[in-house]
């Protein structure tokens, strides 16, 4: 603004720049003002050590050259892109210490939670080594014992403050006969040595280092990798025909293969399951013996399509805050719904496209998350931008009481997508797709250099349709409406039946309380808002002694319960901390049958061709 009047008098001209060089350097990010921030690039190298696996201490030393002669920052992130939570990695720092190129140790000290502040004393080279305890196996943390070694790199290795963009290699200096799987570069000639361009590529490549083994296979000659660590029941031959699948699938889907190679990290351990995402690898844990039935095998083959999906959405295809990210705090945006919610949908739908499941196995899944987000009474209090926007402080912090005031961005964004792609392709007379919204991303957006906003999205999205969707985000992605699930179903010859005029699951009593055993007590665990229970007095970790006096577990409740009428009365005896009461509650009624999605009586051949082309697979008229 001020850059306009060049006729100004210079001592007005000379303010005006005052005024702006003054705003320009309060805008600066806080980790930015130290003296280090604006340094030359320094060359830096890691080694990562695990001389005794069994304390659970992986060894780090850090060398960097060429830093300049003044005080220099060294900050650890606080989170890791892909699990929206500040969770603190520096608290696992110990035995923190710096020395110059002759050995002199150098006074350091801390000027906040996560940043060590080395005083050089003149020296451009120096060392730093800490230790870092690890001892907590998820695919976001760190864990090395005696059997093997993962680890994400923001939870390991720091930066030099300003120095993001800095190359740096890592060296792993494994036990005696651990291999090493990583989706980051050999550096030639140097033994367990990996390359980074860039502290996010070093970021985005988390290291396994164990005896684990390996199923190998290639998509349009690109390398692709299945590093197992752990033992299960799963069959090798099929679980590599299978993902052969869904990369092949997914690539087709996008038109290109973005890597030059890729690797599955797999941890099989007896319990827990998960997975994130990265540039050209993903880390995955699976209970080690849940590979059967079949069920327990297509959720793991949902996982997998899940993650890989994600090299496309969220890894390149980038909401507006994920890229460049700030490592020292959130980094907000209403775009999950997109990111995770959208990739989840596809996991579904790519297994149906690879024909890993059938037509109708898919519409089943697709209803149960119709019943899971209905039984949610917090979709009517959070709409899908926000619970993307407040997953630094809900999602990953759920209690009792989420189930009632807030909802899954993963579920409901699934479901969006589902009904958005349903609309598209009924909109477009099925010549466009949510696919088309995908593609035109990753080749408008990513591969010209530029994150998508909300708006650019709603965009995309109409310009497939062929007309405004504004009423559609309006209610259901920014507001909080209920969602006309038929709307969109019968663009495909489909509508959903809940089960409320079966006379088999009609007039069912109905507590709207989550009841779970803990030893001899039974506790209750969730009460759902409007429900009964929540209406009239039962709380949360209450422990119910006694149904209509008599004494009562978990099994026997809810066969009682199972006997009652709607609008009998409950007579309870629970202790509240220490405190014995008893209370009345007046049973409710619920129909508590399953969602189903089924033909409509007589498709036309619009709605025929739609769900072809949607599923691949002919629908069948009743």
């Amino acid at each position: 603004m001020m850059m306009r009047h060049f006729r100004l008098r210079v001592h007005v001209y000379a303010l005006a720049w005052a005024m702006l060089l003054s705003f320009l350097v309060q805008s600066v990010p806080a980790q930015n003002n130290s003296p280090t921030a604006t340094a030359a690039r320094p060359d830096i190298s890691f080694k990562v050590s695990m001389s005794r696996p069994y304390t659970h201490l992986l060894e780090v030393e850090m060398r960097v050259g060429r830093a300049g002669n003044g005080p220099l920052d060294l900050l650890m992130p606080v989170w890791t892109p892909g699990s929206y939570l500040v969770r603190e990695f520096e608290r696992h720092v110990q035995d923190f210490a710096a020395k110059d190129a002759s050995g002199r140790e150098l006074a350091w000290s801390k000027t906040n939670k996560n940043t060590w502040r080395i005083q050089t004393g003149g020296a451009s080279d120096f060392t730093v080594s800490y230790r870092v305890y690890a001892n907590e196996l998820t695919v976001r943390t760190n864990e090395l014992n005696d059997q093997h070694a993962f680890w994400n790199n923001a939870a390991l290795l720091m930066y030099p403050n300003g120095q993001l963009a800095a190359p740096s290699t890592v060296t792993v200096v494994p036990p005696l006969g651990w291999k090493i799987a990583t989706g980051l570069p050999e550096v030639s000639n140097q033994k367990n040595t990996f390359s980074a361009e860039n502290f996010d590529i070093l970021y985005d490549s988390p290291f396994e280092v164990s005896n684990f083994g390996v199923l190998n296979f290639e998509v349009k000659g690109v390398p692709h990798r299945i590093v197992i660590d752990g033992e299960g029941n799963y069959e090798a031959e099929r679980m590599r025909r299978d993902v052969q699948k869904i990369v092949e699938t997914e690539s087709a889907l996008m038109g290109e293969i973005p890597y030059k190679n890729y690797t599955f990290l797999l941890h099989l351990r007896p319990t827990g399951g998960g997975g994130l995402e990265h540039l050209n690898s993903t880390a995955l844990t699976f209970p080690r013996f849940a590979f059967r039935p079949d069920s327990g095998y297509r959720g793991f083959l949902g996982l997998v399509a899940h993650e890989f999906f994600h090299l496309w959405n969220v890894k390149r295809i980038r909401p507006d805050a994920l890229g460049p990210f700030d490592y020292t705090g959130e980094n907000y945006t209403k775009l999950l719904w997109v990111a995770e919610g959208g990739t989840e949908y596809y996991s579904g739908l790519v297994l149906r496209r690879a024909g890993i499941v059938s037509d109708k196995e898919y519409l089943a899944q697709l209803a149960r998350g119709f019943q899971g987000l209905q039984n949610t009474p917090g979709r009517l209090e959070m709409s899908a931008e926000d619970a993307s926007f407040d997953a630094w402080i809900k999602y990953y912090r759920a209690d009792e009481n989420s189930v009632n005031s807030q909802i899954s961005y993963y579920d409901k964004g699934a479901i969006l997508c589902a009904l958005l792609d349903l609309e598209i392709r009924r909109r477009s007379r099925n010549t466009k797709s949510l696919d088309d919204v995908m593609r035109f991303l990753y080749t408008d957006f990513y591969k010209k250099g530029r994150n998508y906003t909300p708006e650019d999205f709603q965009r995309v999205a109409e310009q497939m349709a062929g007309g405004s969707l504004e009423q559609f985000f309006s209610r259901y992605v920014r507001g909080r409406d209920e969602l006309d699930y038929n709307a969109s179903l019968e663009a495909a010859g489909l509508r959903l039946e809940t089960g409320r005029g079966d006379a088999a699951t009609a007039h069912r009593p109905y507590l709207g309380a989550d009841l779970g055993q803990d030893g001899e007590r039974l506790i209750v665990r969730r009460l759902y808002a409007g429900g009964p229970a929540y209406d009239q007095g039962l709380n949360t970790g209450d422990q119910i002694v006694a149904l209509d006096n008599m004494r009562v577990n978990n099994e026997g409740f809810t066969a009682r319960l199972a006997e009652k009428k709607p609008g009998d009365v409950l007579h309870l005896t629970v202790f509240r901390s220490d405190d014995l009461r008893t209370m009345d509650i007046k049973l409710g009624e619920r129909a508590e049958g399953d969602y189903r999605i089924v033909t409509v009586a007589q498709p036309t051949p619009e709605q025929m061709r739609l769900y072809q082309n949607w599923l691949g697979a002919s629908l069948e008229s009743k």
